[in-house]
């Protein structure tokens, strides 16, 4: 089982800015400025959408209560649809100011700090304030995620003051939590991810980050100040109240989002369907093949297997001794996705079948060779190749159409508590992979998907990481990407990761 994208993967790449601790998933790098965004419907002169100025996100709430896993989330899902958004850890500019959590002076976070780390937090906290400043003022940033603790009324109220006087709107998300069940688990998922603990044994880990969060609760105002634009979410969105202002359509559609999010960890995984009888045909809803069941049946039981040896795992670190999480899988409601999931449900999985997640129309484009599609169709080629993602063939769908049709899914994909498995076409795939690793839309059309491998991806607090999980004895001619992909020209896909690392390459090989 390996990483798809490691650091040196995401240091080497011609896109990559650090702008944070964390590498695996593009999130926290910024995209260039004149790509547009997987989702985007329209561009502006000034950069910015949907009749909408300068905005201020700034998180409210105790530690471990999901502060950074919302301002993460709420980032990728407004950058999917073009708004050009950026998240501030508070965080980041202490490790990067201090080093990781053993440098940080004893008392820097409790109120009655000495004289000298309260210089050392204004220093730190000043330093944010100028970078968002400069992303909104001179980098044509729409919104900035100020991804702090804010606990006090007055300093909430001070720092909405501030943002006004530069005509820059701000707008509060609390993350509240009284369900110890709820905080237990981001307590764990913080100490293995946060990389304050990088180094840290677990016990110490916890009993730091515990001592964190006592030392912040008898001095922490919820919001309730009538006078400010806030979210509050109670127990990841068991309840959600709203305290609308001054929100236009941008701020709605966060409202939106928001409803939809909780924060509760699960797995998703990616898996191709197995192969058909008609497999060059888009229209003809064809059955699986013979070695479409027997693909279903190994993926089926090698995701089965994974998922119990990861459950053994964590109680082999100590963890308890309790059932893996529900299952749910998603399918297209063409034929042979039905079928790969099949196996499945029969075990007692549940299915839902889901029209968006049908794959791309390949419209004239069906059943044509290469070679025919570049004679009968020379201006149409030499558009897609100039732009993959946005060219559409006559009567078929491009990228970014796909995308658009699949936001109802990302909502859901979102809302869903269970782990989940996607089988569907590889077209469907490398859009939804590039939702939740922060893929550019110029990438995504590159994405490979063998079928030789489960893809898993796995939500922490400051980013999601993706693993491959090999299926075993599978023959090689099953292997390759989708034959309806009318990328021109097609590329071999053999053993590429959804990342497009040809690993057969010498000096490209993933770490085991």
């Amino acid at each position: 089982m390996d990483t798809l994208l490691t650091a040196d993967v995401a240091a080497n790449s011609r896109r990559f800015r650090r702008k944070s601790s964390t590498f695996v998933d593009a999130i926290h790098e910024m995209p260039e400025t004149d790509e547009l965004a997987p989702a985007q419907l329209y561009s502006t002169e000034s950069g910015r959408l949907f009749h909408s100025g300068r905005i201020i996100i700034a998180t409210v709430g105790l530690p471990a209560r999901g502060k950074t896993h919302l301002s993460v989330a709420l980032a990728r899902y407004l950058r999917w649809l073009g708004v050009k958004t950026r998240v501030f850890h508070l965080g980041d500019y202490r490790r990067e100011h201090v080093g990781d959590g053993k440098d940080v002076p004893d008392d820097y976070f409790f109120v009655n700090a000495s004289a000298s780390t309260v210089l050392l937090r204004q220093k730190i906290l000043k330093k944010c304030r100028d970078e968002i400043y400069q992303f909104l003022n001179h980098e044509n940033g729409q919104i900035a995620i100020y991804d702090a603790v804010n606990p006090l009324s007055e300093g909430r109220r001070a720092l909405a003051k501030e943002f006004s006087k530069h005509e820059i709107e701000t707008l509060f998300i609390e993350s509240a939590c009284d369900d110890e069940k709820i905080i237990e688990e981001n307590v764990r998922s913080v100490k293995i991810s946060s990389p304050d603990y990088i180094g840290w044994s677990s016990d110490a880990a916890v009993k730091h980050y515990l001592a964190r969060m006592s030392a912040k609760i008898p001095h922490f105002e919820t919001m309730e100040e009538g006078d400010l634009n806030y979210i509050k979410m109670m127990n990841a969105g068991v309840r959600i109240t709203v305290n609308n202002c001054s929100f236009g359509y941008l701020s709605h559609r966060i409202v939106f989002f928001l409803l939809n999010l909780h924060i509760k960890s699960r797995h998703t995984y990616f898996a191709r369907a197995g192969t058909s009888r008609e497999e060059d045909s888009y229209k003809t809803d064809a059955a699986l093949s013979e070695q479409g069941k027997e693909y279903a049946k190994k993926m089926s039981e090698t995701l089965i297997g994974h998922r119990e040896g990861e459950r053994q795992a964590m109680i082999d670190r100590g963890g308890p001794d309790i059932p893996s999480k529900m299952l749910t899988i998603w399918t297209s409601t063409r034929k042979r996705t039905i079928e790969t999931g099949q196996i499945l449900e029969e075990k007692g999985y549940k299915v839902r079948q889901r029209s968006q997640l049908s794959q791309l129309n390949p419209g004239v484009c069906e059943k044509k060779t290469e070679r025919r599609i570049r004679l009968e169709y020379p201006d149409e080629v030499a558009k897609h190749e100039a732009d993959p993602y946005h060219h559409r063939y006559p009567r078929a769908e491009s990228y970014h159409d796909l995308a658009v049709r699949l936001e109802p899914v990302i909502l859901e994909l979102e809302r869903e508590q269970n782990d989940l498995l996607i089988v569907a076409h590889e077209s469907v795939l490398r859009v939804l992979y590039g939702y939740l690793m922060a893929c550019n839309a110029i990438d995504i059309p590159n994405l490979q998907f063998p079928r030789n491998e489960i893809i898993e991806i796995t939500p922490a607090s400051y980013n999601n990481e993706a693993t491959r999980i090999k299926i075993p004895g599978l023959p090689e001619k099953l292997v390759p990407s989708s034959p309806e992909d009318i990328r021109i020209p097609v590329p071999p896909s053999g053993s590429i990761t959804p990342m497009g690392l040809d690993i057969s390459k010498p000096g490209n090989q993933l770490p085991t």
